[in-house]
């Protein structure tokens, strides 16, 4: 079940969109709001898994308010300017959804939250859209990840014998929330290890035992805002 919570300045597209929802199963809208401020104050006590934000609001933009939700919860934006997507993905959203909102386009912006919900749940495995279609990978199997080159908003998965997977328009953030907590890492804004996959490590910098050219092993660089948490997760 998706539970949701919209957020939009016009009644008028909120009344639309909870229209919408209500035609959809397995989808309940949890509460609306038209203010940013009042929607920040209470999104964290409210029972959903879905937030579905409008962009365009006077005051704070939805974008703004992405960056203060839980990452718990995951965020469709709505709006009518597609000069926002670019930027909309790198917020690491589920969704990006053009208005006017047709019914058949929001059902599958929701097929795509249900499928991070799920997958959230089972940790064990990934189910995703990849470059060989609709993929499970078990993590297990899992020794690297990183942003592929081609497209930014695609993943390229490292498997431990030396497969590589890209999984489609998939952010860190969502990955990160599929994956074992305790197992992955995410190292700066573009890699995430297995722990597993770790020979030695500085403050700076991670020797891995993935092989590459001239049978040296591939070396990452510790992002000053991952440095505090790696720490943690090796216990120093």
């Amino acid at each position: 079940m998706i539970k949701c919570v919209i957020l939009d300045d016009e009644l008028l597209a909120i009344s639309y969109l909870k229209l919408l929802c209500e035609q959809i199963d397995e989808v309940e809208v949890v509460k609306a709001f038209n203010d940013p401020k009042i929607f920040l104050n209470e999104i964290g006590t409210l029972d959903c898994n879905l937030c579905i934000l409008d962009i365009e609001m006077p005051g704070m933009n939805g974008l703004q308010v992405a960056e203060m939700i839980p990452d718990s919860k995951k965020i469709i934006f709505t709006t009518a300017y597609k000069e926002y997507a670019a930027e909309a993905f790198d917020l690491n959203v589920v969704d990006y959804v053009r208005k006017p909102i047709k019914k058949e386009r929001l059902i599958q912006a929701f097929e795509k939250a249900k499928q991070l919900v799920q997958t959230a749940q089972k940790k064990d495995l990934i189910e995703w859209n990849t470059n060989i279609g609709k993929t499970i990978i078990f993590t297990e199997q899992i020794a690297y990840i990183k942003t592929s080159e081609i497209d930014s908003r695609d993943k390229e998965i490292i498997l431990i014998d030396g497969t590589t997977i890209v999984l489609k328009n998939l952010s860190f953030r969502n990955l990160l929330e599929m994956l074992p907590a305790k197992d992955f890492a995410q190292v700066n804004k573009k890699e995430i290890i297995a722990l597993s996959s770790i020979k030695a490590f500085s403050t700076n910098e991670i020797i891995t035992t993935i092989s590459t050219e001239g049978e040296h092993f591939l070396k990452l660089q510790i992002g000053e805002t991952y440095k505090n948490t790696l720490m943690e997760m090796f216990g120093k």
